[in-house]
């Protein structure tokens, strides 16, 4: 058990890699807070999954763009699980429109969610953490956009560059305090979430012109946050950032 006697925050946890990332660390000894905004019934199987599993879990309903919702995610998870080990910012939200095309309020809503979000609750795991005074593990779910400028994603990919450069930040400012920052970078994976945008044709067949012949799934990426937050296998990682895309931003042979 990697991760036993440890707590952990995993935010836009209901589904997709979040969803996968709760249960792989609950998996390995943690009690987990699963934060869940527009699909709290999800939010809830969650929970139950964990609690399956022996650890004790609870849903946290409300948006990380909030941050008095924030406030009050990190207060009862304290209250309830007992201390704050690790954060996992995955929540994210994106808009896929046309530069020329999107509205402020549009972006607004985007960093809100993806920008501000990873800000407000880091920054008041951090605080938890440096309280408690035993070190800490932050892992943030960025992606590749932040790496390479898809088009229609404007606000998606500042977002991300963003987080990315307050990450290492944050890494360089929290070592002190022995609670160590990584980002993610995942490339095309399988979600929930991309079937807003494609049928499960559409991404079967675009999945097989990938690198690796198949878009990624949430529990490889889970096994890839567990790794970052782990102090057995990456007590001596801070700062970094772990692509794990299937080469997609490689070029093709």
């Amino acid at each position: 058990m990697k991760l036993k006697n440890k707590v952990a925050i995993v935010t836009g946890s209901s589904r997709g890699i979040g969803r996968a990332t709760a249960i792989e660390l609950a998996s390995n000894g943690a009690d987990v807070a699963v934060n869940a905004y527009s699909h709290p019934e999800e939010g809830q199987e969650v929970v139950r999954e964990i609690q399956g599993l022996g650890r004790r879990s609870f849903l946290f309903q409300g948006s990380v763009a909030d941050r008095a919702q924030d406030e009050a995610m990190v207060r009862e998870t304290v209250e309830r699980l007992g201390r704050l080990d690790i954060m996992v910012a995955n929540a994210a939200y994106s808009i896929r429109k046309p530069f020329l095309e999107m509205e402020v309020e549009e972006v607004e809503k985007t960093w809100g969610v993806t920008l501000w979000g990873v800000f407000h609750c880091c920054q008041l795991a951090a605080r938890q953490m440096v309280k408690q005074g035993d070190g800490g593990s932050i892992a943030i779910v960025s992606s590749v956009h932040a790496y390479r400028p898809y088009a229609l994603s404007t606000a998606y990919n500042g977002a991300k560059a963003a987080i990315n450069h307050m990450a290492a930040t944050w890494a360089a400012e929290l070592a002190q305090h022995r609670i160590r920052v990584n980002i993610l970078e995942p490339g095309w994976i399988d979600t929930p979430g991309e079937r807003a945008y494609a049928s499960d044709q559409q991404i079967k067949e675009r999945g097989s012109k990938l690198l690796m012949g198949r878009l990624g799934t949430s529990e490889e990426m889970a096994k890839a946050v567990l790794f970052m937050v782990s102090e057995a296998d990456s007590s001596y990682m801070t700062g970094s950032c772990l692509r794990v895309d299937g080469g997609f931003v490689l070029p093709k042979p």
